[in-house]
């Protein structure tokens, strides 16, 4: 059931009460927010699905222009007067149940006073408000958005889990040595794929994920000796490098370097 009721009246800033909604669709989703175009389906009773969702929500976020208060019912009357008025009823419905009523004043709407309403709702006039103003929407909403994050927290939807059950975990930082950069500056992502390499973002240097042969990633020529040898020769940058591997994970390696000629050689 949608945590977040947008209540609005129709002929009165609903346009930006669907720009509202939609904006609090995106952080929240749309299932934590209820706008009646929107949320009841075609062929659903509409006062049994408007009036529920008003009792089971946290917080009911009363949208209100400047034709809030100028309603009028078929007889003339103060629409906010009467039983039936939708605007009434999913705000004292949404109240009796223990929500948050949090008005919103669209542009330069007058801040409500008890004096202006109808006794039972004489609670908005007390309520702290927010304003939505058309110069700085982007601000505003962002208020809105927090203060709503602040109200009704488990709203936030729970955090992707990336295809095939890798966990993003927190890479800990990597300190030069010797003065020069450090290579490993990523956050890394605990998945196995066989035969490719996996998810990895930022600088790493050279992966190579389940070899199937002689792997040289330095400079220099590579050579494969034969069988009756210890193993492959790796010579490059005035070193020598015997390593004996069975290409599944196990490796040992012995590193040497040329001895300096003597005086006169060449």
């Amino acid at each position: 059931m949608p945590k977040i009721f947008v209540n609005y009246r129709t002929g009165d800033a609903e346009i930006t009460a669907g720009l509202v909604q939609r904006e609090l669709s995106r952080v929240f989703g749309d299932d934590n927010v209820f706008f009646a175009s929107k949320s009841i389906g075609s062929g659903h009773r509409f006062p049994q699905e408007l009036l529920t969702a008003a009792r089971r929500c946290k917080v009911l976020l009363a949208v209100i222009g400047p034709k809030w208060l100028e309603a009028r019912s078929d007889d003339g009357r103060p629409a906010l007067e009467e039983p039936e008025d939708w605007t009434r009823r999913e705000i004292l419905e949404a109240h009796e149940t223990g929500a948050v009523i949090l008005p919103l004043l669209v542009g330069e709407s007058a801040r409500l006073r008890g004096e202006d309403l109808p006794p039972e709702l004489g609670l908005l006039a007390e309520c702290q408000y927010l304003r939505l103003k058309h110069r700085d929407t982007t601000a505003d909403l962002s208020r809105l958005i927090d203060d709503l994050t602040r109200l009704v927290p488990d709203a936030l939807p729970a955090p992707r889990v990336p295809q095939g059950g890798a966990t993003p975990v927190e890479e800990p930082r990597t300190e030069p040595v010797d003065g020069r950069p450090a290579r490993m500056r990523a956050g890394v992502i605990k998945h196995r794929q066989r035969g490719g390499i996996g998810n990895l973002n930022g600088d790493l240097g050279t992966f190579v994920s389940e070899p199937q042969g002689p792997v040289h990633t330095g400079s220099g020529h590579l050579y494969q000796a034969h069988e009756q040898h210890l193993g492959p020769r790796i010579s490059g940058d005035r070193q020598a490098v015997n390593y004996v591997a069975d290409n599944h994970g196990t490796v040992s390696q012995q590193s040497e370097r040329e001895a300096p000629h003597a005086a006169g050689e060449r």
